[in-house]
């Protein structure tokens, strides 16, 4: 007995273009070095894109723990976007529309930019007072200290650098400062300039 197999096709589909805003192309070549990073911290089906140790390798490293890149996910506890986001934070980056801001890529990049450089003028005095130190066993960098700062608000990392420390912070989930410095560090975020009081304008 013979089987036929056949397939109808109607046509080619038609492809509709996407315009991608001006600010999420990637104009510079990105350099794609040997992971320097433990990953044996994330599961074997949950590890994010290597792009290197820029910035823009440290963003899409956070965004893939925050929400897995997912522009457009609210978590249970209503935090918003890629990066996940508070609407008290949103509110000091001079974004007032929670909605808008989901629906915008563009938008999130821009407030997660001026997020970073805010958090790098808080924390000016502490991050060469403490990068190449050891607390709780983990080697304190640049970047482990602005991924804490997004998880936790440079406030408390302040508080938990100079407690040597001993003034741990947790989310609501459980992640900690020192999971986040561990999670976090080694990255090179010397192109980010900080920056006192940004606003989207």
């Amino acid at each position: 007995m013979v089987f036929v197999l056949a397939i109808f096709v109607s046509g080619t589909p038609e492809l509709t273009p996407v315009k991608v805003p001006e600010s999420l192309l990637i104009k510079d070549t990105l350099p794609i070095l040997y992971p320097s990073h433990d990953y044996s911290l994330y599961p074997e089906t949950a590890r994010p894109p290597f792009l290197g140790t820029s910035v823009t390798g440290f963003r899409e490293a956070l965004a893939f723990k925050e929400s897995r890149g997912d522009y457009f996910v609210t978590n249970t506890l209503g935090y918003l976007g890629k990066y996940q986001f508070g609407v008290g934070t949103l509110r000091l980056m001079g974004v007032y529309n929670p909605v808008n801001f989901l629906k915008s890529p563009e938008l999130q990049e821009r407030v997660f930019e001026i997020n970073l450089a805010r958090n790098k003028w808080i924390l000016r005095r502490d991050i060469p007072r403490f990068v190449g130190k050891k607390i709780n066993g983990i080697e304190v960098t640049e970047s482990g200290i602005l991924a804490a700062a997004h998880l936790a608000g440079a406030g408390n990392v302040k508080r938990y650098l100079r407690s040597n420390g001993k003034m741990e912070v947790a989310d609501a989930y459980g992640t900690t400062i020192t999971h986040y410095l561990k999670r976090f560090k080694g990255y090179d975020m010397s192109s980010i300039p900080p920056r006192k009081n940004p606003k989207i304008l």
